[in-house]
């Protein structure tokens, strides 16, 4: 968009029809003219290239008050410049794979349905997101990325832990995941905790895990996964006993700022997701200003290159010293 500082000097434009006009050949009379008794004794050769020449020279002229003209009005071209600041969350996922997570209350099991529930964080724009797995022992499935790709992949190779890790570690869990996120740049730091059972190993508490999570300032979503009947089935293993751990995991978030979210089925599990993804959004901080460009430049230069022209065409071509 162009907008015009000193508008008011186009005002001026108005008089160049009566500059022209004054100017013209025919229009007026010219100082130090030579009278001759008949245009005879000039060529019409010559009366002809005189005019051009003062044509040519009166159009120069009028072409030079016009860029003046448009150049003090000081044409700019504006901008909006649209400036964005987004801050990013760090969102540790931390998934229980021990073996109670074959469990078919979820259909095919709650591992594979939790897997598949996780499918949110691609919409998760540039929030770096990791995942750490536990049982008896915690380890890093994969660090925290932006990658959505890769950590899709990465959730789809989870499995449940062999038999000799097996067990449930939430304090460990908590603590590993801590310390993955503590010391990152990013302010708003988050963790999903999603397990099917209680704390039965490990070295430390889970309140005691969540005590120095608070300390670093990670919120904790904790998520117990399972449905209300007191036994499951775990294909090939006969029931087992339901044991949500329901009172610490909600000690957990509430020492951490979090909530605590109880998922009966796969529907549940996807509204609790979707529940975190909008507690836990981005911000983004937009800054709009104007940008101004000046153009008179443009109207300036050209002024003088034709001005200066103008008086090499008058005095080497045209041979004139007015």
């Amino acid at each position: 968009m162009v907008y015009l500082e000193n508008p008011w000097f186009l005002l001026l434009l108005i008089f160049l029809p009566f500059f022209i006009f004054l100017k013209w050949p025919g229009n007026r009379k010219y100082e130090g003219s030579i009278k001759i008794s008949s245009i005879l004794f000039i060529s019409k050769e010559i009366r002809n290239r005189g005019l051009l020449k003062y044509r040519l020279i009166i159009i120069m002229q009028t072409l030079i008050i016009t860029l003046i003209i448009l150049g003090m009005a000081r044409p700019q071209l504006v901008g909006n410049i649209r400036e964005s600041k987004v801050e990013v969350i760090d969102l540790m996922m931390v998934l229980d794979i021990s073996s109670s997570m074959l469990a078919d209350d979820f259909k095919p099991n709650r591992l594979e349905v939790v897997k598949k529930t996780l499918d949110f964080v691609r919409l998760r724009g540039q929030d770096r997101i990791g995942i750490l797995v536990f049982a008896r022992e915690s380890f890093i499935q994969c660090p925290l990325t932006v990658d959505k790709d890769v950590l899709i992949n990465l959730i789809n190779e989870i499995v449940i832990i062999s038999k000799e890790y097996d067990g449930t570690a939430i304090g460990m869990a908590i603590a590993n995941a801590t310390n993955r996120l503590k010391n990152t740049n990013v302010k708003n730091r988050v963790m999903i905790l999603l397990s099917d059972g209680s704390n039965n190993s490990g070295e430390i508490n889970p309140i005691t895990a969540s005590d120095l999570a608070a300390q670093f300032n990670i919120k904790i979503y904790t998520i117990g996964a399972g449905t209300n009947k007191s036994y499951t089935r775990i294909p090939g293993r006969g029931l087992i006993k339901n044991e949500i751990d329901e009172e610490t995991l909600k000690i957990i978030a509430k020492t951490t700022g979090g909530r605590y979210f109880r998922a009966h089925d796969e529907k549940a599990l996807q509204t609790i997701y979707k529940e975190i993804d909008e507690l836990e959004k981005s911000e983004i901080e937009v800054r709009e200003f104007n940008r101004y460009d000046e153009l008179y430049a443009w109207f300036l230069i050209p002024g003088l290159i034709v001005g200066i022209l103008m008086e090499t065409l008058r005095r080497l071509i045209f041979r004139s010293k007015s």
